[in-house]
């Protein structure tokens, strides 16, 4: 047996065992999003608690103050310079979406192994578009949900990132990147099921990320599944695991999605998003 199916043989276990077992170990670079999120979820969390964290983390202080004097957050241009008043501004949903966004690109940052580095990068960036284009859409379609189009756009590939910090662990994997991209593709959707629970993801962002794409047949969307949807086929940014699989998100494939009506409406509904979009994506890759 070569190094790369021996390798792959323990990764496939490890992740096989973390599921039955239910104790999915968590690299440390996701102890951010995990602490933000107890905060935010304790009802005896102060904003002075929730600010000394943030504050703690420079990266995500200085997201959270671009985010907060993006045209979408803030209509009336009044530039907010303080770390409390940006975070009332954006709400503790927007600030967990934050803390997973910094959290994947350090995945994508700290990665040892070069062509595996180059994968992550390519997967924040896919993440970063759909993430966008998601709450950019819901802006524009006049929804309530903004924030959690944003945020089920950041972890919709979650599971993916996960596997590429534990893939660390196994070097001989890198040596053919078209059958761990197979072995990822096995193992994304129950991971990524796995983790959200774990993360205590609202019900409707759990949904909107396990829900198999299907047609819309009504315009405009009305699930959050569906504006995610739409997020994905937005997306110039492709997924370098789509990618190495030889998966393309062609014109036709998307037209059959959305149906003719849908089409024209979508096509629409780029065009007016496109600005929102570009300063979101501003805001949290920046």
């Amino acid at each position: 047996m070569d190094d790369f199916q021996s390798q792959l043989d323990a990764f496939s276990q490890q992740v096989e065992e973390e599921l039955r077992e239910g104790a999915l170990s968590f690299p440390t670079v996701f102890d951010l999003s995990l602490r933000i999120k107890k905060l935010a979820d304790d009802p005896d969390s102060s904003l002075n608690d929730i600010t000394a964290a943030v504050r703690a983390e420079p990266v995500l202080a200085a997201k959270v103050i671009r985010m907060a004097n993006t045209l979408s957050m803030n209509p009336y241009r009044g530039e907010i310079t303080g770390l409390p008043q940006a975070i009332g501004r954006i709400g503790l949903s927007t600030l967990r979406c934050l803390a997973f966004a910094v959290a994947a690109e350090q995945v994508a940052r700290d990665h040892r192994s070069r062509q595996m580095r180059l994968i992550a990068t390519g997967l924040w960036m896919h993440s970063v578009d759909v993430a966008s284009w998601a709450c950019a859409f819901a802006h524009h379609l006049g929804r309530r949900d903004a924030d959690a189009a944003m945020l089920a756009g950041l972890v919709l590939d979650i599971g993916q990132f996960f596997l590429l910090a534990r893939a660390a662990r196994y070097p001989a994997l890198e040596g053919d990147m078209g059958r761990f991209a197979e072995a990822v593709a096995v193992w994304d959707d129950p991971v990524r099921g796995a983790i959200l629970e774990d993360f205590g993801m609202p019900e409707v962002i759990i949904d909107a990320c396990t829900s198999d794409p299907i047609a819309i047949t009504a315009w405009p969307p009305v699930a959050l599944n569906d504006v995610l949807h739409l997020a994905t086929l937005a997306a110039e940014t492709p997924n370098p695991f789509d990618s190495l699989l030889g998966i393309q998100n062609r014109p036709e494939l998307r037209d059959a999605s959305l149906g003719e009506v849908g089409a024209s409406e979508f096509e629409t509904l780029v065009a007016e998003a496109r600005e929102t979009r570009l300063e979101l994506i501003s805001a949290v890759s920046d």
